[in-house]
């Protein structure tokens, strides 16, 4: 009997060599995440730009959003010669998203992803402020540290996100009003302080 030599592919007796199992994709690919925009304005794109490495062109790059215990995807691209890529997405409601980027895999590499963070949707919404003392709508008193806004129709209780001038707040609904044209929230001096807010003009709101 011949010796086997190390090294020689061995399919077992009676399994054809086509049925033989092949190799796992042996390169391992990671993301490199450069630039993220994922505050926007409904109907505004959000972004995210980065590296696929080791660097190749052609690579696929998926931008996908969790959705109960599955991932969606959303949109695609595909790496240039450096691995860079970019991927924009217009969300089209007010909601929060938990995104990802996925490299699927090829015959050469296996897949791989990378969370990036929570798309937060708003929309423009105008505002004002008060202060002073009182009752609240919603229960307890109004003090200069009260932290909330006042609303006509949103649930008490409800909490809204809001931006303004790079900064953020979530807070709960405390109050109603306010009763004037054109203005969806009143802001108590705590969240005023918090935000840098003027004192009336537009602002930011996740409701």
């Amino acid at each position: 009997m011949l010796p086997l030599l190390t090294g020689d592919p061995v399919t077992p007796v009676g399994v054809p060599a086509a049925h033989a199992i092949a190799p796992a994709p042996s390169t391992r690919l990671r993301f490199e995440i450069d630039r993220t925009t994922l505050d926007v304005l409904d109907g505004h794109a959000a972004s995210v730009t980065g590296r696929l490495l080791p660097a190749h062109a052609g690579h696929l790059v998926e931008l996908q959003r969790r959705e109960g215990r599955r991932w969606r995807t959303l949109v695609r691209t595909f790496t240039t010669a450096r691995g860079r890529f970019r991927l924009r997405y217009a969300p089209w409601r007010l909601s929060e998203q938990r995104l990802r980027v996925l490299f699927p895999g090829d015959g050469a590499a296996g897949s791989t992803s990378r969370r990036v963070g929570t798309l937060s949707v708003f929309r423009l919404a105008g505002a004002s402020w008060y202060g002073g003392g009182g009752s609240l709508a919603c229960g307890g008193w109004l003090t200069g540290s009260t932290l909330g806004v006042a609303n006509k129709t949103l649930p008490c209780g409800t909490l809204v996100t809001l931006r303004y001038g790079g900064r953020s707040i979530r807070v709960p609904v405390v109050d109603r009003g306010p009763y004037v044209a054109g203005r969806d929230f009143d802001l108590t001096e705590a969240t005023k302080r918090a935000l840098g807010f003027e004192g009336v003009g537009e602002v930011w709101s996740s409701r």
